[in-house]
This record gives C-alpha cells, sequence and structure tokens, in this order.
C-alpha cells in the first residue's frame, strides 16, 4: 500500500512495492523480547464546535457516502473511534451545539446531530469507540459562574444524564468521557463524576483526563491514588508526538485526544502521517483523534478545511474525499483496536518513523512514513527543522515473525526497499483492505441565490435545526408553537435564556449565519416574533463578516427592532455604529416582517411592506453571510426565511 503525498499518488491495489538489489540500512522486527503498548485506534471528533453541522444537510446518496468514508470498515478512513461535543449551547469554535439540558428542568436527548452520527457510525462499525466531551455548559450549571465546577455534583449528574440518555433513547453505550479542561483542572470534580458514573450502574464508563496537557494532570494522578484509580486514561492535546516520563510511570495509557487540525491537503496529509506513527515512537501515545472528523462547516468561519475530508456543500452534493482519508485507511484497514504494538519501531536512520503490529495470531502490519519537514507542518505546536532522504531499508523478521508469509514481499525472513521522501507504506498479511470508491459527487457549486425557508419541519424529523443555518451564539431550534395553528405554528426559535459557561468569548447577543460569504448586494426578509415585553430585540442582517470565537467582534449591516416600539441600523453585531435609528411601532408578542435590502453602498429596509428607513450610507464590510438573531439570550421566533442575492 502506497502514498506518495507529494505527487498525490494514490495506488492501494497494485504493484505495490520494488524489491531493492541494494541493501541499505537494517531494522529489526522481533517479538522474542515482548511486545509493546496494546493499540486503541484512530479516531475523528465532531464538535468542539459544530464542525459536522452542515453534514446533516446532505441529501442521499450523498450523505451516507461520505459517512461511509469516514466510518465503513475496509472502505475508507474506516475509523475506530469517535469523539463528540456533548452539546453545551456555546460557541466552542466554528458554532454551537444544542444541549441535552437548556434549562434545570429540562430533558431532551433528539436535540443536534451528534446522536444521529453516532448511530450512523455504529450501523457501519458496530466496534466503534464512542466518546463523549463538553466543551461547554449552559449557564443554569455554573450558576451565574463562567465556571462548570463550583458546584461539580450538578455538573456530574449533567454529563451523566447524557451518557444515560444515550443508551435510553438511541441504544448508544458511551465508552469514555472526557473532562472539560480549558482552564484549569479540577481533581474533585473527576473523582465525584467517576463516584455518581458508578452510582447510575455505568461502571464501564472509562474517565479520561484531562484534555489539555501533560501537566498538572501527571503529578496529581502519579500522587492521588483515589484519582489514579478514577482516570483511565490521560488525555492531551496536540502533544507535538511527545510525553513526559512522569506520564509513562503511571502505567496509564496514553492518548493525543485531540490532534490534527490541520488544512487537509496534501501537507495535512503529510502532518497526518508523520503523527499518527510519532505519537507512538516517540511518546507511546496508542490512539489520535483528528479534530475535526469532517470539514462540515462554512469554509470562511476559523480553520476551514481542517477536517479528514470535506463536505460543506449541501446545496450542491459535492464533496472532497481529501488525503487525510487515505493516510488514516493505511494503519485502520490494516489493524484493529487490541492489536499490539512492537517493541521494536523507531525512526529510520535517514528520517522518517516506522511502527509495526501484531494481532498474536499470526498477522504482521508496519507502517512506515518518510515525511519531510515542509510536507509535514501540522497547525500546531512549532515543528523544528530536521531531515529525511532517500533511503533503502532492510526489515529482518525475527521471533515469531520469521516464517511469516506476505506473498512475494518476504523471502528468508527479510525484504528491502527502496523509500523516497514524502511516501506511507503499508506492508501487511491482511488481505481484504479495499479502497472504496463511489462515482464522482456533482461538482461545486456556490449556495443559491435564491433561498427560501418556512420552517416546518415535518419533513425533517430527525434534526431539531434548520438546514445550512450555522449557530455562532445562541441555539436557534425548530418550534411547534400549539396555542397558534395558523400561519406561524411551525417556527424556527431561539431557546437560550442565560449566558453559557464557555472559554470562547459568545456575543452579548445571539447569532446564526447562513449563506455565501461572498454576497454583498442581496435582499433577506423575515417574519420575526419578540416573546420578552420588556426588552425584546431581533435582528436580520447582511454581509455578516466575522463567525467563530471572534463573534464579538462581527461587523455586517444588522436591521433590529425592539419591543419597545423602536428601531435601529448598526454595522456591527454589539451595536456600537449607529447607521440610522427611530421609532418603529413594534411590541413583543406580534408578528412583523422585516425586509432588509442592501446594494453598493446603501441599505434600506421595510417593516411589514412599508419603508421604515432607506439609504443608509454604509462603506465596510463589503460582502459576508446573511444572519438571524436577538438582541440578548431571550425567547424570539423566526419564520418565512428569504433570500435574493444580486451579487
Amino acid at each position: 500500500v502506497r502514498m506518495n503525498i507529494g505527487n498525490q499518488c494514490c495506488l492501494f491495489w497494485g504493484i505495490f512495492l520494488h524489491i531493492s538489489v541494494c541493501l541499505g540500512e537494517d531494522y529489526d522486527l522481533d517479538d522474542k523480547t515482548g511486545l509493546g503498548r496494546s493499540f486503541d485506534g484512530i479516531g475523528g471528533l465532531s464538535g468542539g464546535g459544530a464542525t459536522s453541522r452542515l453534514l446533516v444537510s446532505y441529501a442521499e446518496p450523498y450523505r451516507s457516502q461520505i459517512l461511509d468514508y469516514l466510518f465503513r470498515p475496509k472502505f475508507g478512513a474506516s475509523l475506530q473511534i469517535l469523539k463528540v461535543e456533548i452539546g453545551g449551547d456555546a460557541q466552542t469554535t466554528d458554532g454551537t451545539e444544542p444541549s441535552h439540558m437548556h434549562y434545570e428542568d429540562d430533558e431532551n436527548y433528539f436535540r443536534g446531530y451528534e446522536w444521529w452520527l453516532m448511530r450512523e457510525a455504529k450501523k457501519r462499525n458496530p466496534n466503534i469507540t464512542l466518546i463523549g466531551l463538553p466543551w461547554a455548559f449552559p449557564g443554569w450549571v455554573g450558576n451565574g459562574e463562567n465556571w462548570p465546577y463550583s458546584f461539580p455534583d450538578i455538573t456530574a449528574s449533567y454529563v451523566v444524564l447524557w451518557i444515560l440518555g444515550a443508551k435510553q433513547y438511541h441504544d448508544l453505550d458511551i465508552d469514555y468521557v472526557g473532562i472539560w479542561n480549558e482552564r484549569s483542572f479540577n481533581s474533585k470534580y473527576i473523582k465525584l463524576l467517576r463516584y455518581t458514573l458508578d452510582k447510575r450502574g455505568l461502571e464501564r464508563v472509562k474517565i479520561i483526563a484531562s484534555d489539555n496537557l501533560w501537566e498538572p494532570i501527571t503529578s496529581v494522578v502519579f500522587a492521588d491514588k483515589v484519582l489514579q484509580d478514577a482516570v483511565e486514561i490521560l488525555g492531551v492535546h496536540y502533544p507535538g508526538t511527545n510525553t513526559v516520563p512522569k506520564a509513562l510511570k503511571t502505567g496509564k495509557k496514553l492518548w493525543s485526544s485531540e490532534d490534527y487540525s490541520t488544512f487537509n491537503n496534501n501537507v495535512g496529509g503529510g502532518c497526518w502521517a508523520r503523527i499518527l506513527n510519532q505519537n507512538y515512537v516517540n511518546g507511546k501515545m496508542t490512539a489520535t483523534i483528528s479534530w475535526n472528523l469532517v470539514s462540515s462547516y462554512y469554509d470562511d468561519l476559523p480553520f476551514g478545511r481542517d477536517g479528514l475530508m470535506t463536505a460543506n456543500e449541501p446545496w450542491s452534493g459535492n464533496y472532497v474525499v481529501e488525503s487525510p482519508i487515505w493516510i488514516t485507511a493505511h494503519t485502520t484497514q490494516f489493524t484493529e483496536p487490541g492489536w499490539m504494538y512492537l517493541q521494536t519501531v523507531g525512526h529510520f536512520t535517514h528520517g522518517g518513523s516506522y511502527v509495526a503490529l501484531t494481532d498474536e495470531r499470526g498477522n504482521l502490519t508496519i507502517i512506515t512514513e518518510t515525511m519531510t519537514h515542509d510536507h509535514s507542518v501540522c497547525i500546531r505546536p512549532p515543528l523544528l527543522p530536521y531531515n529525511v532522504t532517500a533511503q533503502n531499508v532492510t526489515f529482518h523478521l525475527k521471533g515469531t515473525f520469521v516464517s511469516v508469509c506476505m506473498c512475494v514481499w518476504f523471502k528468508w525472513g527479510s525484504f528491502s526497499i527502496e523509500l523516497d521522501v514524502d511516501e506511507v507504506y503499508t506492508f501487511t498479511t491482511v488481505r481484504n483492505g479495499h479502497r472504496g470508491n463511489y462515482p464522482d459527487p456533482p461538482p461545486s457549486a456556490p449556495f443559491p441565490k435564491s433561498y427560501k425557508d418556512d420552517f416546518d419541519f415535518s419533513g425533517n424529523p430527525y434534526f431539531s435545526e434548520a438546514p445550512n443555518f450555522a449557530d455562532q451564539t445562541g441555539v436557534f431550534e425548530y418550534f411547534t408553537n400549539l396555542t397558534d395553528p395558523g400561519p406561524h405554528n411551525s417556527t424556527l426559535r431561539q431557546v437560550v435564556t442565560q449566558r453559557p459557561v464557555t472559554w470562547v468569548a459568545d456575543a452579548d447577543q445571539t447569532i446564526s449565519v447562513i449563506g455565501d460569504y461572498k454576497w454583498h448586494d442581496l435582499m433577506v426578509s423575515c417574519d420575526i416574533y419578540m416573546e420578552d415585553v420588556h426588552t425584546g430585540g431581533v435582528f436580520i442582517a447582511v454581509r455578516v463578516d466575522k463567525g467563530g470565537g471572534v463573534i464579538r467582534s462581527t461587523r455586517g449591516i444588522f436591521f433590529w427592532v425592539y419591543a419597545d416600539g423602536t428601531y435601529k441600523v448598526t454595522n456591527d453585531l454589539r451595536g456600537m455604529t449607529v447607521l440610522a435609528e427611530g421609532l418603529s411601532g413594534t411590541r413583543a408578542r406580534v408578528w412583523y416582517t422585516l425586509t432588509l435590502t442592501v446594494k453598493g453602498n446603501y441599505a434600506s429596509a421595510d417593516l411589514n411592506g412599508y419603508p421604515l428607513w432607506k439609504n443608509a450610507v454604509l462603506w465596510e464590510p463589503r460582502h459576508g453571510w446573511v444572519a438571524i438573531g436577538t438582541s440578548s439570550f431571550e425567547l424570539a421566533q423566526f419564520d418565512n426565511f428569504a433570500i435574493e442575492a444580486l451579487a
């Protein structure tokens, strides 16, 4: 199995290797002195945040094809681990994901798309490992503080209810749960979480800590026997393929529980190839999880195309199977969790690395990589300079492998190969790997210039959010108004009423974006309904220029109406730059239709079809998304949304 990254050559089933007549450096593969650590798998991460948002909006058969490339064994990436965000109603990188408990007395285990994604992964690979991790929490968990551990019993109960809900409502067994640790490490919470899991009959669910750095978790676990018993896995983010000596001394499994986060071109593929091998060679980490699973969010949000593949055009059906998918397959299609690494793994003399794994029943898989520095730079941490050159290597099979049969590749217990730079090879006794393939998807196309949504979700019962909207602060969910059987009985409702506990700077306003970031001249209209009598406020907007973690500084053209009978036009989400303002006569609990038109340097708007203001002068930004939202964390409804883009 060979992939030449630099030349974008993916040759999986053909002439696999060239037997060299000129022997070079020698490397032994031997199990007679024992084996290394147990391999736990390679995975992808959906969330942290909202990274799979657009995937659910794909029509069939394309949605299933994408899922096959990710999860179907012996087809594409054949992922062995799926880690998902436990939604917390907060911005966690590229958007918000809904909580199963918006409020203390609220439980709903059908919100969002992570439940669906886990079911689809399990459908394809029943043995896939499932992990949940909260990146944020609803505000009530923090009891008014931006910190989830002041009342650790509440936080533990909140997380355990998510795990119980996964089983009760979706028949999903969560295998591991991670610890939110963006600012500080909390050992009391981890012990209480372990106690709460055991009390609810979830002894099988293990804890990964602390989803941050090697320290201080390693030292605390090393010194605290109770914590040592509570934590199963030491999990770190972006370790740069290295560990610390004390982590090895704990005897715990070591995982890179979030890694990669790199643009998925061929350099990104090289990054992924290097760390998949060297996380074990250098750091003895037995699992590596990619942030993110699939780039299913708008390109112009932060970290665009940082997934194993790209699927962010549900309106066209287009998706791209990027090189990291096939880099993953080099390991996952020829191993299984539970295989053992050999102790004889390491670096090649002239650069690159090799690992070897066995199922202890006669099978052997060897993966080599010769990624050069400039062809394997990850987004983090910094990569120090190093050299790789073309080389001849000879592997000598010893111990129980001396007589292993690997077709024509082996003769008399050894084989040699010429390795060029920027190549990945897999040598294996496993014979049923497969380079999966579907007919080409439809060609790429921009977001439709004419777009409507009446938010009637009867035809889309599995998802709580409207197609193509990407919530950036707050959560916008389908809502059935049982008291209004009229034209607005099915709407989109903003439901977050308290600032969440978060490590990202959520805006003070709620906002959801949609459309083509390149749009500049367009008209958008939407029916709106304010529920807060005293402080209600709602907006529609165009040319919205930022999202993700920098959402607070978003600019655009925002048309606001308020329950106190006023309106305002601003050049930013915060409302600091006012272009126009006046009386609107609007009040709460009445439906209104807002229309905003922008062309060139001028903007105008109608309220219920009558001009409210016109020709407000604006200069920046020149293009951006369309958006809807509220002036604070408050309940509000939207209906009959429409866009007509002119340019």
